[in-house]
């Protein structure tokens, strides 16, 4: 089983569970390695209800280092930033001040709008002007060069708003070539399965522009409980694999290296 490169843990307020019941969920489905990427603290209170506190990243990083020993699986230090207007100014000097496997970014707002919490809340809205708005955050959070892993790149897709396919190729495409550009690796995120967009984020096509791009891939859950770590990894990667990749990227002290497929 590959690893699973995005799990969540009580501390962010919106999921259960600890370190410790996450590596004993990888380990039952055989994985050799996983990482917590828990809900970045901002200090700015951007997103509280969804993030850690400031007093909570110390037991957090308490919590997976006291798992960091010869057991299998290897439990890896990750975070997820929710990307903000302005951000920049924080993390450009907290990241470096702990030793992070992997930075996951991702868009969750435009401006003050959470896209994803509630579906009522894309009533009357102009769904093609979200999607611009959307990808010219998510083209700022890349640019900053902060981060690792975009995670789940069409989100604004979870409750099934989207516009015409040829048009959100033309928005993202600007945005997987300055991915290319600096290194990143893209998430797929196989929790959409689960959403109305019935369909792992991003899409197929996306993953195939991708592709042209030689831009990596890594593997995530999305796991906001231990029985959903590596779901529909399976289906995943049979996917990526008829698109065409043959390799994934694995992360440690924030340095990408490559690994193979598995077979079927």
């Amino acid at each position: 089983m590959i690893p699973d490169y995005h799990i969540h843990t009580s501390l962010c307020r919106h999921a259960t569970g600890m370190p410790p019941d996450y590596r004993d969920a990888a380990g039952a489905l055989g994985m050799d390695e996983l990482c917590i990427t828990d809900h970045s603290p901002n200090p700015d209170g951007f997103a509280q209800y969804v993030c850690m506190t400031m007093n909570d990243f110390p037991r957090y990083c308490d919590s997976i280092s006291g798992l960091q020993d010869a057991r299998s699986p290897t439990v890896l230090l990750g975070i997820e930033i929710e990307y903000y207007n302005g951000c920049e100014n924080h993390f450009n000097s907290w990241l470096p001040q702990y030793s992070f496997d992997l930075v996951m970014a991702s868009v969750h707002f435009i401006d003050d709008w959470p896209v994803d919490k509630d579906p009522e809340s894309w009533n009357g809205v102009d769904v093609a002007g979200a999607w611009r708005r959307y990808f010219t955050v998510l083209q700022r959070m890349v640019d900053s060069g902060l981060f690792d892993v975009v995670g789940h790149l069409d989100l604004p897709k979870k409750f099934g708003h989207r516009p015409p396919d040829k048009l959100i190729s033309e928005l993202a495409q600007p945005v997987l070539d300055r991915i290319a550009s600096m290194g990143m690796t893209i998430e797929i995120n196989t929790s959409g399965l689960e959403k109305r967009a019935a369909e792992i984020y991003p899409a197929p096509f996306l993953i195939a522009l991708a592709l042209e791009r030689e831009i990596p891939i890594c593997f995530g859950s999305d796991a906001h409980a231990p029985e959903q770590v590596g779901r529909h990894f399976n289906e995943a990667i049979e996917l990526v694999k008829d698109i065409g990749y043959q390799s994934y990227a694995r992360y440690r002290a924030r340095q990408q290296s490559s690994q193979l497929l598995p077979a079927p």
